[in-house]
């Protein structure tokens, strides 16, 4: 199957009350974008909520890391793309870059590590063949493609000399 590179879902909206009471589009719900987002983009390699209930599996983020790049407002458009950079049998290492939809603009980069779950003992397991081809073939459509400069960024109060 061929993917798309990146993999691109539906548009999504900033909702009204998700501004803060500083005026300011909330941290956390950026990250409901992003997770609404990654949905589509694990559904489409068969990581979906059919797959949860028919083979109780799943997959758990472990690591996140975002950066605030360009405000958005209330009503804004935005859209996700969502690059896989590596693979191995239990984990994805992904990235999405959240853009105003209308402007083109980049508002938002996350990367995000998630570990495949058997559900019945909520442990790490590894995905099923099926899966993991679609998820590999997904990670090599994606090789190409530029990594954000946000990718692997340390996060800290650099010092000055």
């Amino acid at each position: 199957m061929a993917y798309p590179a990146p993999f691109v879902g539906r548009l999504l909206r900033v909702e009204d009350q998700w501004i803060d009471y500083n005026g300011h589009f909330n941290m956390a719900y950026y990250n409901v974008l992003f997770d609404r987002a990654g949905d589509d983009a694990f559904d489409a390699v068969g990581l979906g909520p059919d797959y949860v209930k028919a083979r109780h599996a799943s997959f758990f983020t472990l690591e996140c890391h975002t950066s605030y790049l360009r405000e958005l407002h209330a009503g804004d458009e935005v859209r996700i793309e969502t690059q896989f950079l590596d693979c191995d049998q239990k984990r994805v290492h992904y990235v999405q870059s959240m853009f105003h939809a209308a402007g083109g603009w980049l508002a938002c980069v996350s990367e995000i590590i998630v570990m495949h779950i058997d559900m019945a003992v909520k442990k790490s397991a590894p995905f099923p063949p099926d899966v993991m081809a679609k998820i590999a073939a997904m990670t090599e459509a994606h090789r190409h493609l530029p990594v954000p400069p946000q990718v692997g960024h340390r996060i800290g109060i650099p010092k000055k000399s």
